[in-house]
């Protein structure tokens, strides 16, 4: 079984940046496609950037605009979320999820269907 944790949320001013990690235990972990969405207050959970299984292919909403960059490192268990230039509607929890079904396919946008979920960690852009 593999369980996520995120950490690395915070309060940070427009223009700011946040690291976001998402740590994983298990053995499987590099069987799952992993990414990051976000849920603000009054809003559907939102696809904010997922990769693959691999590591060789990424995919990103059009909203992060080249903002974010999501990375990890299977022998580490790890996946992260680099955020800059962040903006007050970047303010959501943001959550970190693992997803085994064509977990080599980057472009996939549904915000259901995930094995693994993390409790998120919240992060609030100030303007």
């Amino acid at each position: 079984q593999v369980r996520l944790v995120e950490s690395g949320g915070g309060l940070v001013q427009t223009g700011g940046s946040l690291r976001l990690s998402c740590a994983a235990s298990g053995r499987t972990f590099s069987d799952f496609a992993m990414a990051w969405f976000r849920r603000a207050p009054g809003r559907e959970r939102e696809l904010v950037a997922r990769i693959t299984s691999s590591g060789r292919a990424t995919y990103y909403a059009d909203f992060t605009q080249g903002r974010f960059t999501i990375s990890r490192d299977n022998a580490e268990n790890m996946v992260w979320l680099q955020m800059n230039s962040l903006k007050p509607e970047d303010t959501a929890e943001y959550v970190c999820a693992g997803d085994r079904q064509m977990s080599e396919t980057a472009k996939i946008t549904r915000t259901w269907g995930y094995q693994l979920w993390g409790p998120g960690t919240q992060v609030t852009v100030s303007s």
